[in-house]
């Protein structure tokens, strides 16, 4: 199991990479709101080799605008990965199955030499999906023994801790084949 984290502006831009095949940067939210972040921490994983992705927080509503949005924002390198963050928003509302469906195909239409996956927690994959489509991949969040989410779906990353940070595996038998897969 490859290890990686996941960073917001709530993180340190030098975080430790020690150990690490790979992170995931907040980048975006909504139609307005990019990580101050971002560039510092961009460069922390590409310094140390890191196959580095970007994460947007979906809200509902203008799915095109957010998704335009997001690729504006988000760095463009090969390999990069992208995700969209599915889950509760800030006042408890969360996009439906078509709109992060929506998503996820603008973000691919945009964006087509680049893997796009789902960020979600088990809750959401188990009792709010309702088409399982992920994109390229998901990425699971369930609080327990890393690499052993309790969903019968194939994952590629699994955030199984935010404590003391989000803290990820990903199901690749090593760095070099998560850069393939990132790059294809």
């Amino acid at each position: 199991m490859l290890r990686g984290i996941d960073v917001s502006s709530y993180q340190s831009s030098s975080y430790d990479t020690d150990g690490l095949s790979f992170v995931f940067i907040k980048a975006t939210e909504g139609r307005t709101y990019t990580n101050p972040k971002l560039a510092a921490q961009t460069k922390t994983g590409r310094d140390a080799g890191l196959v580095v992705g970007f994460y947007h927080f979906l809200w509902p509503g203008n799915l095109t605008a957010q998704a335009e949005y997001f690729v504006s924002k988000a760095p463009e390198k090969g390999g990069d990965i992208l995700a969209v963050d599915w889950e509760t928003t800030g006042d408890g509302t969360h996009a439906s199955n078509a709109e992060k469906d929506r998503f996820i195909r603008k973000v691919k239409e945009l964006r087509p030499n680049h893997r796009v996956i789902l960020y979600t927690n088990r809750n959401y994959w188990l009792n709010v999906d309702t088409t399982s489509y992920a994109g390229d991949g998901l990425w699971i969040a369930d609080y327990v023994t890393a690499g052993k989410p309790r969903i019968q779906a194939k994952w590629r990353f699994h955030q199984y801790t935010d404590d003391p940070l989000d803290k990820n595996v990903a199901d690749f038998a090593s760095k070099s084949a998560l850069r393939t897969w990132a790059e294809a």
